[in-house]
Formats: structure tokens, C-alpha cells, sequence
């Protein structure tokens, strides 16, 4: 047996099946019960571990923006999150009038729901996940379709108008951009021969993000624009639809939806570490499980960073402008890279080094030639405000009438 310190989560599930079993309990009972504690404190941690992701968040956007962030509850601020969640949890809890009531109260659910069932599928470690799916990236991409259910039933049912158009920009959005980020999946699937998540971090000697950059790219921009945060955020801008497709929610159920953009953007950290990083693997990950734990840890709190200096330093796309980077340029690029990927690395296989450097060379002259074949066809910013419009002023004639019946 591996000694617990080196794989504490594999002694700890041997042990507990040993009582078990020790107990007279069947073997598919054992397994049962197992499956059913693993999941239960998979999603437990990951819902506690929101509490610490708001306090990180909101820390290192104000140091971003030039201010203290959170400071007054606790050293440092660290209780302010605990603070707000008391608040939601005793705040008024409303159902507002007209409503669809079934969609309206599931729509949260499915936004917490969509965002925790990924988390099955991601190897923590060489021995610790949840299921090895052959399929799992195809599950990964049917979770995230609950997300945006969840938007666009909360939209739907909440009979507002800003609501209504916060759903509808969720189906432009988040529906559109997912093609881009399908495609761009396709290439690490071609590279490990496998749609298993820790298939492909096994298959990952060198790190994906070399030999796919151009993917890793078109995966974290599209994954930005499925958390629905800044710029990204249309689906709840408040300066133009008030709130979005949340505004009629107050409470726990609004909390939901706070907890599930928090966790998904660390998800998404944690998903781009997985496909394009490694993983888990590192020196020695293979004969010390903890180890490559760590590893991924602080994998994921690296793409995390530029994931909140991302949304702590630009400013929201128009909506225009949006839709024309997803259609116009990250579309077109996927489907190129993908493409030029798969006639560069089949005739190079088993050869990872020779494949590497290909593919590298490869990707960065789709990527230039893109730029500057794009380049030439960016029209001029369409001036806002055209040629000065002439006043409306009134006829000498009548102005020197309306000063001789004034005097």
C-alpha cells in the first residue's frame, strides 16, 4: 500500500473500504458507498472553496486597480466573504409575481449543477478522480450546456424585459462561442488519440500549450466568454440592462448564481491546466501522487491570475464586437489550426520532439499569416458622431419683430 503521506486520498479510501468490507458489507455495496462519499465531499470542498476564491478575487483585482480590496472584516479582510454569505442567507427570500415558477427556481440549480459535474471528470492525481470517462471532453462540453440553460431559463421565466435580454444575449454568446472552443478541443484529442481527460494529460510529455498554442489561445478566450465576465460580460451588464437575467433574484437563489461564476472561472483555470499544462504530471507526480496535486494547484492559480487580470483591467466589448471576434476571427482560426494541426502531426508520430517542434513552427505561421491576411481587411471605426448639425435659429425677420413687441 502507497504510505499516506505520499497519497493520503488512496489510504484513506482503502482503509475506509477495509472497514467496510470488514463489517460484512457486499462488495457493490462498498463501491456504492465509496462513489457516493467521494462525489458528496468533491462537491462539498469545491462550494467551500468559492469562500476563499471571492476573498483571492477581490484582493487582487483592488491591488490591480490601485486600491486595498478587502480590509475591515478580519486580518486582511479574509472574513468578508463569510460576512456576505451571512447576508444571503438571511436576506429576504422573494418570488416575484408573473413569474414561471419551475424554471425560474431551477435555473440556479442548473448553474451551480453545470459547473460541479465537470469536476467529476478531472484527475486531480495520477490515482485521484472522479470517473475516467473515454467520452470525458464531450461530457465537459454537455455540463457547460447546463450553464447556459440555466441563463437562458432564468431570462426566460422571470417576466422583466432586462432579464428577457440578458437571456437572449446568453444565446448569442455563450452558444456562439462554445463552436470555437469545440474545435479548438479537437486538436489536443488528435494529439492524444483519446477522448479521456486523463488520457490526454498522460499523453502530454510536453505540454500541449507548445505544441497547440493557437488552441490553448482560442480555449481560454472562448472559456472567458463562457464564464460571462469581464469584458465578456453582456449577458449582466449593468450599465445597460440593469442587471441581466438575474435582476429578479434575491437570497440564496442569487447566491447561487454568484457562486457559480466564481467556481466556473476557476474551473476554467483548472480545465486549461489539465488539456494544455500537464495536468498533474511533474517530477516525480507518478511515484508521489501528492506531488502532483501540488503541481496542478499551481498550474491552475497561474491561468487563474491572468483570468482576473483579465477581467480587473478591460473594459465590455459592444456586442458587435463581440460576435465579430467569435465569427469573423477565433471561428476561421480554429478551423485552420485544426486542419494544419492534423496534416503536421500525423506523419510525426512517435516522434514527440520532432512533432513538438512542427507544430510550433506550424502554429506560428498560421497565426502571422492570420494576423496580417486579417489585418488588411479592419475597416476604420465608424465615427459616432457625424459632421456638427446646424442649430435651429430663428428668422432675422422675426427675431427683430419679437425685439420690437419686447420694447
Amino acid at each position: 500500500m502507497t504510505p499516506w503521506y505520499q497519497d493520503p486520498v488512496q489510504f484513506i479510501a482503502e482503509w475506509l473500504r477495509g472497514v467496510l468490507l470488514g463489517w460484512g458489507m457486499p462488495p457493490d455495496g462498498v463501491e456504492l458507498v465509496l462513489t457516493v462519499l467521494g462525489a458528496g465531499t468533491i462537491a462539498l470542498l469545491a462550494m467551500l472553496w468559492v469562500v476563499f476564491l471571492i476573498w483571492y478575487e477581490r484582493k487582487l483585482i483592488g491591488r490591480i486597480q490601485d486600491r486595498f480590496g478587502p480590509n475591515r472584516v478580519g486580518p486582511w479582510g479574509i472574513f468578508q466573504p463569510i460576512a456576505d454569505m451571512l447576508k444571503i442567507f438571511t436576506k429576504e427570500y422573494i418570488t416575484p409575481e408573473g413569474v414561471d415558477r419551475v424554471p425560474y427556481n431551477l435555473a440556479p440549480v442548473l448553474a451551480v449543477a453545470s459547473v460541479l459535474l465537470i469536476w467529476a471528470v478531472i484527475p486531480f492525481t495520477m490515482t485521484v478522480m472522479g470517473v475516467n470517462l473515454n467520452v470525458g471532453l464531450v461530457y465537459i462540453i454537455a455540463s457547460g450546456g447546463l450553464g447556459v440553460l440555466g441563463i437562458i431559463l432564468a431570462g426566460w421565466s422571470s417576466n422583466n424585459k432586462y432579464a428577457l435580454l440578458g437571456g437572449f444575449r446568453a444565446v448569442a454568446q455563450l452558444v456562439s462561442y462554445e463552436v470555437p472552443m469545440v474545435v479548438s478541443l479537437l486538436i489536443p484529442v488528435i494529439l492524444a488519440g483519446s477522448l479521456g481527460v486523463n488520457d490526454i494529460v498522460m499523453a502530454q510529455r510536453i505540454p500541449y500549450l507548445i505544441s497547440a498554442p493557437v488552441a490553448a489561445l482560442i480555449f481560454f478566450i472562448t472559456s472567458m466568454a463562457e464564464t460571462g465576465r469581464s469584458p465578456f460580460d453582456l449577458t449582466e451588464a449593468e450599465s445597460e440592462i440593469v442587471a441581466g437575467f438575474n435582476i429578479e433574484y434575491s437570497g440564496l437563489k442569487f447566491g447561487m448564481f454568484y457562486v457559480a461564476e466564481f467556481l466556473h472561472a476557476f474551473t476554467v483555470s483548472l480545465l486549461f491546466a489539465t488539456l494544455f499544462l500537464g495536468g498533474w504530471r511533474g517530477p516525480l507526480a507518478e511515484q508521489i501522487p501528492l506531488l502532483g496535486f501540488v503541481y496542478l494547484v499551481v498550474k491552475t492559480f497561474v491561468v487563474y491570475f491572468v483570468v482576473i487580470l483579465f477581467r480587473g483591467s478591460l473594459p465590455r466589448f459592444r456586442i458587435d464586437q463581440m460576435m465579430d471576434l467569435n465569427w469573423k476571427l477565433l471561428t476561421p482560426l480554429a478551423l485552420v489550426s485544426l486542419i494544419v494541426s492534423a496534416l503536421v502531426a500525423k506523419p510525426l508520430e512517435g516522434m514527440p520532439v520532432a512533432q513538438t517542434l512542427a507544430l510550433l513552427v506550424s502554429n506560428g505561421i498560421v497565426l502571422i499569416l492570420f494576423i496580417e491576411g486579417t489585418g488588411k481587411k479592419v475597416q476604420r471605426r465608424r465615427e459616432i458622431v457625424g459632421k456638427p448639425r446646424p442649430l435651429a435659429v430663428p428668422h432675422p425677420e422675426e427675431q427683430q419683430g419679437a425685439q420690437s413687441t419686447g420694447g
